[in-house]
């Protein structure tokens, strides 16, 4: 097989990898290399409607990548709504997600959730739920977080973040310091500004 098409096919796998991808993101990210390689592919071959439709599909990526990223740290993108630790479409969340909550929070056991939680927060992007956020007031103003799982379409997008960092959430409740449980992980919280302290990580409230 030349070289040229084994380089061809290898545009139509990444293209098709990147369908199968559930983090938006990464879908974008990857559609547009497969894109980019069809389109040089197609150029080399001369085949010109090919070139003209990949480019107009790396555009439309690459347009979808600059809203993506820029708005990924805006506080218009997301709501923080407090519900009761034992509210029953919390619980209908937790339970659909019970394997992912195992794997990323290893001393969260959803089967006895809410555990000790008094607080939570579910995280709004519209009318979809992106995540939420299980903790208990572990005394002299710090939030032991229980449990912060964000489904994976969103996952590259952080926002977590906005939780901790951007709303006034924690700082309402008292809360003076976050604290996440040992042990978490594929964290996150080193790139929010979270300090690692152990097994741990840990966040001072701003204006607290």
């Amino acid at each position: 097989m030349p070289i040229l098409e084994i380089f061809g096919w290898i545009g139509s796998a990444v293209i098709v990898v990147s369908m199968m991808q559930q983090r938006i993101l990464r879908l974008r990210w990857i559609n547009l290399g497969g894109c980019l390689i069809h389109i040089v592919y197609n150029g080399i071959l001369g085949v010109w409607p090919m070139v003209g439709l990949n480019v107009v599909l790396a555009v439309v990526q690459i347009v979808n990548l600059y809203r993506l990223l820029s708005t990924r740290h805006s506080d218009a993108d997301y709501e923080v709504v407090a519900v009761r630790p034992d509210d029953p479409y919390l619980m209908y969340l937790v339970r659909q997600h019970a394997t992912d909550l195992t794997r990323f929070t290893p001393t969260f056991h959803p089967a006895e959730s809410p555990q000790e939680s008094d607080t939570a927060f579910l995280i709004m992007k519209g009318t979809e739920t992106v995540g939420y956020v299980l903790l208990h007031d572990a005394g002299d103003g710090v939030a032991q977080v229980d449990l912060d799982y964000v489904t994976e379409k969103y996952r590259d997008l952080t926002p977590g973040e906005f939780v901790f960092r951007r709303s006034d959430a924690l700082r309402d409740a008292g809360y003076r310091k976050v604290v996440t449980p040992p042990g978490v992980r594929d964290a996150y919280y080193g790139r929010i500004g979270f300090d690692r302290v152990g097994d741990r990580y840990e966040l001072v409230l701003e204006n607290a």
